[in-house]
């Protein structure tokens, strides 16, 4: 009987405070592109992808978020995968928010480098736990 706990205490509360720190990324980055519509001359056809991808990653971070938590408490590797598979996802779209959206402030710079910074860390602990539920 193997009653060793593998599931990553590190991870859980990293995918807590990532969650946590979502909501207020996802509320700054919306604020900031009304803003930067109201301020900058935005082109219209340029105004609605940058929202499209900022919902997007939101729709994005639900799942994501929820397979990284049933993923790592069941000791599953299946849910820990696509939770980092959509990972994946998000940091493309993190990038594009980072370099190609219309206007990057530099609030856009910090807010998008700590995203990318936590999803690293995040899918760095990812790996480890997967590899400790396989073995």
């Amino acid at each position: 009987n193997n009653s060793s706990q593998l599931s990553s205490l590190p991870l859980h509360i990293l995918l807590y405070v990532n969650g946590i720190y979502y909501i207020f990324y996802f509320l700054a980055t919306l604020a900031m592109i009304i803003y930067k519509s109201q301020v900058f001359s935005y082109p219209d056809d340029f105004l609605a992808p940058d929202l499209a991808v900022l919902f997007l990653m939101a729709i994005l971070e639900v799942p994501r978020l929820y397979l990284g938590f049933k993923g790592n408490l069941t000791e599953a590797e299946a849910p820990l995968g696509l939770s980092l598979g959509l990972t994946v996802g998000s940091v493309v779209l993190c990038v594009y928010l980072l370099l190609w959206q219309t206007y990057v402030l530099w609030a856009d710079v910090v807010l998008n480098a700590v995203l990318l910074s936590a999803y690293g860390l995040e899918s760095g602990l990812k790996v480890t736990a997967i590899a400790a539920f396989v073995s």
